[in-house]
């Protein structure tokens, strides 16, 4: 196998800003300097022609660049920005969703070398910057051959249940995973893999780190793993089925992020949850040294150091206003957010809203992490704090005392950072966190 090209969508407005660093080539004709692309009644305008999708290839893959401007990064996150981005490979623009698309198209291996540096800082140790190419290389092959097979797992249900007391409720259970992407592999944002081009600049670490394991994927079974990460798990790791679809992957699996103590309570018991949750069990990924946090973590993301174990509070009005805006559902006053469902790591994967109005259950877990936060609330492994006013029997304010950020499935970064700065070598964090994987060279 050689190594495959790659599409990455990257920027999705009516008009389109960019700029040639060198010549470039379209329908036979250099091209330089400044451009503006605009949606036109389902068309792309360029230098007063329409198009239905322009394609503007470099004449020298090594050195030609293109800047795009003003991309939006941080989609829906609290850090939600724009910048101007440059790229080697290829540039693509087509019509999608009455806006213009641009596409960078890429070999495999230069967007990995973007992706470990827009995913982490430069800096991190060897073993950890190997490890997350092998993941990466691994997930980005695995969802490749899931699209050019047509396979997208994505699900939205509502539906009413009958209580054993014959009272009916709502229930809507959601999850999200690559529906959005049919002209394209993956998308340069966090709903994939953050790709930034070359505009995060590469060291010469994260150039051995990739040309060390040139075509490494973890396999299971004979196939390419299905190699999620997530910043912080929280001390356990999440399982597939309880975040996704309901497929089972034995690498994915319940986990504690720690080597001398593997004890672990079920965590999908109430009270074994909410006791994990309030403390701060010994873990990998439970630290607060800033040199390993800088590792793993960008300027922005370093905003908020408070995840291995956080807090959130919000008032009555907050609440209520908040879930009206999310779901578009009048709760009325919030009685109780329960819980009805954990995963392995102790993550909700059902919570009841009870409402003075309505009352309906939401899942999996990303459906409650944006029900919940103006963004994302950093995970849905939490527990619930009510307060009342003197005399009240609705509560005053709700407070959320939450562990980990992200989904916790696979491998986790920060406590993959403190394995490699204590001198685990990638094979043996990969062994950690992708339990009876195999590492394969694919190409």
């Amino acid at each position: 196998m050689q190594e495959p090209k790659l599409s990455v969508g990257v920027m999705f407005e009516p008009k389109i800003k960019f700029s040639f660093l060198n010549k470039y080539i379209c329908n036979e004709e250099e091209v330089f300097g400044n451009q503006t692309v605009e949606y036109s009644n389902g068309k792309i305008l360029w230098n007063t022609k329409l198009y239905d999708e322009l394609v503007f290839n470099p004449q020298n893959e090594v050195t030609d660049v293109f800047e795009l401007i003003d991309v939006t990064i941080g989609i829906n996150f609290h850090w939600e920005r724009k910048e101007n981005q440059r790229f080697k490979g290829a540039l693509k623009i087509i019509v999608e969703d009455e806006k213009l698309t641009a596409i960078n198209i890429i070999s495999i291996e230069e967007y990995l070398t973007s992706v470990i540096s827009s995913e982490m800082s430069a800096t991190a140790s060897l073993e950890l910057l190997k490890a997350h190419a092998v993941i990466s290389r691994s997930w980005l092959l695995a969802k490749k051959s899931e699209s050019e097979n047509g396979v997208y797992n994505q699900s939205a249900s509502v539906s009413v249940i009958h209580t054993n007391e014959g009272t009916e409720q709502e229930q809507f259970i959601r999850w999200w995973d690559r529906e959005d992407h049919t002209n394209f592999d993956v998308c340069a944002d966090d709903h994939c893999q953050r790709y930034q081009g070359i505009t995060r600049a590469s060291t010469e670490i994260v150039k051995q780190a990739i040309a060390e394991t040139y075509g490494q994927v973890l396999t299971y079974d004979g196939k390419i793993c299905d190699a999620r990460f997530s910043k912080c798990c929280g001390g356990v790791f999440e399982e597939f089925q309880n975040c996704w679809d309901e497929t089972y992957h034995p690498y994915l699996r319940k986990t504690r992020d720690y080597m001398s103590d593997t004890s672990l309570p079920d965590l999908t018991i109430e009270s074994e949850a909410e006791n994990w949750i309030r403390t701060s069990p010994s873990a990998f990924c439970n630290t607060k040294d800033k040199k390993i946090l800088s590792q793993v973590l960008n300027n922005y993301d370093q905003e908020t150091t408070d995840f291995y174990r956080w807090k959130v509070e919000y008032s009555q009005e907050e609440l209520s206003e908040l879930l009206l805006k999310r779901s578009g559902i009048d709760y009325g006053e919030i009685i109780d957010l329960e819980p009805i469902e954990r995963g392995s790591s102790g993550r909700l994967i059902q919570l009841k809203i009870v409402g003075t109005k309505r009352t309906r259950t939401i899942g999996k877990e990303l459906e409650i992490r944006r029900t919940l936060s103006e963004s994302h609330l950093y995970s849905s492994a939490f527990v619930v704090d009510k307060v009342f006013s003197e005399g009240e029997k609705i509560p005053t304010k709700f407070i959320l005392i939450g562990a980990g950020w992200g989904h916790g499935v696979g491998l986790c970064q920060i406590g993959a950072a403190v394995m490699g700065e204590e001198g685990h070598a990638y094979e043996k964090i990969l062994g950690h966190y992708y339990p009876d994987s195999k590492i394969t060279k694919q190409y």
